[in-house]
């Protein structure tokens, strides 16, 4: 039993699992605006206009601060740039605006020490810092592997000793894209590499008794992202280092929905357990775009603590440092080996006495000429009516779902599935042969339940909650199946009411996409209250689709369901080398179509083939007007013109054959 706890003991990375509770840092003093310990959560971005353009950076500056900024991080990639940063700070000081200030460093130390002197906080990527990356195998022995620890610690001391001297704060940040070589031959590329290499820097600073420091773990793939946030706190923890506050963010999530989908999917499963003391959102957007995105996700913590008690558990009854699927049983085709299957509610529809004449807002497309169905990559798997079924035959491959009242009197009863309450299922006489849909929360559960769901095959948990701290409270059902031994696949359900498009983008991405990160959930159904408030048929369609998508969204972000083309676009800065917002719409316009397919377009070197580490293809900025083209981590095409780089991007991608006309489907 000893060796059991001491082993599920690694396991922990935050306080508790069912009771919100923010964990507690020490405190940071960033230019008087203090970060973690009992401060509130900040809001952070960065500038995109070029550092030596003082009057453009000021003027950005001001309006992401009035946009909600409490910190602002500028680039400062050489010397000329760090020199800068005191003219810029200067200007914003004369105007009255007192924001702190952080420079964003990679590759230049020198860079660094003269921003240190100005800047209230610089940023260190210790991928990129003191070791140059040729992405190569390296073999070292301890001696060897020291000796470069050696010479890192003699590069990076001059800096933690103006940082000292200076009162400035620092972030280490570690971004998973680039790690260094000698990281990658010894951990991999994996969250225990990226905790590593910050690690190594970390060592470095307490030795030298400095503590003014902000750890990140940044990620475009949003479970190595969660999975490094959460094996660093475990290992600071297990090393007896200090609780340092966390910056949490998703590098290169991209633009419009999508990259708030992706966001809030990565920051806000962190935010769930209490794990995270600032948040940059990174859009492929105006930085002030940003800000409001962060702000949204934060304030929904303002009152978490007094939610309804939950069940308690002590330890994840998953790995949180890896990526596994729970084990269901397939009924259907639900669960198993089955992709999460999205299921559209439009029981408001039937509700309002709306005839479901077409199913084009859930992706499913009637052609009257041919007299055939058609779908697109969005095309729902299931579609839930409630006691109004449609009046017409279903295209093949979607499948409906009615209340049980209704579901009785039904003269077709095999091609439609029956929704019950625990209350209805125990009672009833009529059940569907192969797949019955059973709606269920925590506090329902019983014996005679857990009972229920070990025995009967045909059962897929329909699992809903109404407790504020409805992710923990979902995941803890989850959890006392797998305590059961019970393989019953489940349906993540969220229901939500007063709120805008905006945020519940933002809050369904949190809830459900954190629960597929640890690998629960066989399918997702969004469902809105205030859909009873629409009268217009228009209307609540518009509601319809964008719940569909913004499903199928989440599922891609949480890396469970890719259906539609990834793009892995950096959010701009001062080094970007080309117009980001209007290259990725080019992009975005001529490849949308391929299906599952994840470029990378990256205005820099700096965020180019290690940034976009989990993208197949990448365009990056190499020069003015010049792109180099790249396939995986290899270059393929170097310094073309601008002009010509799509063309060639999509030649590569069809010599690969990963490339299909509009329309079209690839052959697996």
């Amino acid at each position: 039993m000893q060796v059991t706890s001491e082993i599920e003991r690694f396991k922990k990375y935050c306080d508790s699992l069912v009771s919100y509770k923010r964990r507690k840092t020490i405190e940071v003093n960033i230019g008087g605006v203090k970060m973690g310990g009992d401060n509130p959560i900040r809001v952070q971005s960065m500038t995109t206009v070029d550092t030596m353009d003082t009057e453009g950076s000021v003027e950005q500056t001001i309006r992401m601060v009035e946009a909600g900024c409490e910190y602002v991080r500028i680039t400062a990639p050489s010397i000329k740039d760090a020199k800068n940063l005191e003219n810029i700070k200067n200007e914003l000081r004369k105007r009255g605006y007192d924001v702190p200030l952080i420079a964003d460093i990679h590759f230049t130390p020198n860079a660094a020490e003269l921003a240190a002197k100005i800047v209230e906080k610089v940023r260190v990527n210790p991928g990129n810092y003191a070791d140059k990356k040729k992405f190569e195998t390296i073999e070292y022995t301890d001696e060897t592997y020291q000796a470069e620890l050696d010479r890192i610690k003699e590069r990076f001391v001059p800096l933690v000793e103006i940082c000292k001297e200076h009162g400035t704060a620092m972030r280490i940040g570690t971004n998973h894209g680039s790690l260094s070589d000698r990281i990658l031959s010894r951990y991999g590329d994996t969250p225990l590499g990226m905790v590593e290499s910050a690690l190594e820097f970390l060592r470095i600073c307490e030795e030298m008794e400095y503590y003014n420091i902000v750890l990140s773990m940044k990620a475009s793939n949003t479970q190595v992202m969660v999975q490094a946030y959460r094996l660093l706190v475990q290992k600071l923890d297990e090393e007896g280092l200090k609780p340092y506050p966390l910056h949490l963010g998703v590098t290169e999530a991209g633009e419009a929905e999508d990259g708030r989908i992706k966001s809030a999917v990565g920051i806000g499963t962190l935010l769930e357990d209490g794990l995270g003391d600032t948040v940059r959102v990174s859009l492929t957007e105006e930085p002030e775009e940003e800000a409001p995105v962060a702000a949204a996700l934060i304030e929904r913590y303002d009152d978490r603590g007094d939610h309804e008690e939950i069940l308690p558990v002590e330890f994840p009854l998953q790995d949180p440092f890896g990526y596994s699927r729970r084990v269901t049983r397939e009924v259907a085709n639900i669960g198993g080996d089955n992709v999460p299957r999205v299921i559209a509610d439009l029981e408001f529809l039937a509700r309002k006495e709306i005839k479901i004449s077409d199913l084009k807002a859930i992706g499913h497309f009637y052609l009257p000429e041919p007299d055939k169905w058609t779908m697109n990559d969005l095309g729902a798997d299931y579609i839930y009516t409630g006691s109004n079924p449609v009046q017409f035959m279903l295209p093949n491959g979607l499948k409906e779902i009615v209340d049980f009242t209704k579901y009785i009197d039904l003269d077709d009863k095999e091609n439609k599935f029956p929704v019950f309450g625990i209350e209805d299922y125990y009672r009833a006489n009529v059940k569907h042969s192969k797949l019955n849909f059973l709606k269920l929360s925590l506090p329902e559960v019983d014996d005679k339940v857990l009972d229920l769901l070990r025995s009967d095959e045909t059962i897929v948990v329909l699992l809903s909650t109404s407790n504020k701290h409805g992710l923990a409270e979902q995941r803890r059902f989850i959890y006392q199946l797998i305590e059961n031994g019970i393989d019953t696949p489940v349906i993540l359900h969220r229901t939500y009411g007063d709120l805008n498009e905006d945020k519940l983008l933002l809050y369904s991405a949190t809830d459900i996409g954190g629960l597929l990160i640890d690998g629960f959930g066989d399918g997702a159904m969004i469902s809105n209250r205030d859909q009873e408030n629409y009268t217009e048929k228009e209307t609540l369609l518009k509601s319809v689709k964008f719940h569909n998508e913004t499903t199928f969204g989440i599922l891609q972000a949480a890396r469970t369901r890719m259906t539609k083309t990834e793009y892995i676009s950096c959010p701009s800065c001062g080094r970007t080398l080309f117009d980001l917002q209007e290259t990725t719409a080019m992009i975005r316009k001529r490849t949308d179509h391929l299906k599952g397919v994840k470029i990378g377009i990256m205005g820099c070197i700096v965020n180019g083939p290690g940034e976009m580490a989990d993208a197949d293809y990448g365009y990056v900025g190499s020069g003015k007007g010049k792109i180099t083209l790249y396939k995986g981590q290899d270059v393929m095409k170097r310094n073309i013109p601008s002009e010509h780089a799509l063309d060639e991007l999509i030649n590569i991608i069809k010599e690969d054959g990963q490339w299909t006309e509009p329309g079209q489907s690839i052959e697996n």
